[in-house]
């Protein structure tokens, strides 16, 4: 049997300064503890040796990555390897949950951790230090939000897109609808876990 412990982390450029598409999953996050059980509010604390906003309840680990996006993976594998000096591997799971533009806006959906990244800087830079391989006994697992595309596809179109300032409705909209389907997605994701482990059993 598992012990189920989820550390999920969410990945955007820090608020409030960088209030963008590209932070829509601290949006997501900051409106999901309340949803949780018994989970506390989120909290200014040190976690994988940096000051991070916490929510750190008996099940969920909820944590807003202080870092710019692009360089996401140092900071998540520290507070991963925090994470795994606390419980057993085999009940830790890593969520990490993400903004997605090939999925329409408000959409929230687990990804497998191995799929390709999509030019996602965030995920690159993770996946560049924290493989499936290494943690066979824990589940890794990407949570995409969806926040649709622009209609031009150029480069220049789409950083616009995702980095400029959006109206607080979207944020409401992220913080409430968004997080109660990321509420849903890890019951499902605990649920499988389960079956798979009873399974090995």
């Amino acid at each position: 049997m598992v012990n189920p412990r989820f550390l999920v982390i969410s990945l955007g450029n820090p608020l409030p300064k960088y209030t963008s598409l590209h932070s829509a999953g601290h949006f997501t996050l900051r409106g999901l503890a309340p949803l949780l059980p018994n989970q506390p509010p989120f909290a200014q604390t040190k976690f994988g040796k940096a000051n991070a906003l916490v929510s750190q309840g008996s099940k969920y680990t909820l944590v807003q990555s202080p870092t710019l996006m692009n360089v996401s993976g140092p900071f998540v594998a520290r507070a991963w390897a925090e994470m795994l000096k606390t419980y057993e591997a085999k009940d830790c799971c890593l969520v990490i949950v993400h903004d997605e533009l090939e999925k329409p806006l408000g959409v929230v959906r687990l990804v497998d951790w191995e799929k390709s990244h999509k030019g996602h800087n965030g995920l690159k830079s993770i996946r560049g230090v924290i493989s499936q391989a290494r943690f066979p006994e824990s589940p890794l697992v990407r949570m995409a939000v969806g926040i649709g595309r622009p209609k031009e596809r150029d480069p220049e179109t789409v950083a616009r897109y995702v980095l400029d300032s959006i109206p607080r409705e979207m944020v409401d909209a992220f913080e409430g609808d968004a997080a109660g389907k990321a509420r849903e997605r890890l019951r499902e994701l605990e649920a499988e876990w389960c079956e798979e482990a009873a399974k090995v059993k």
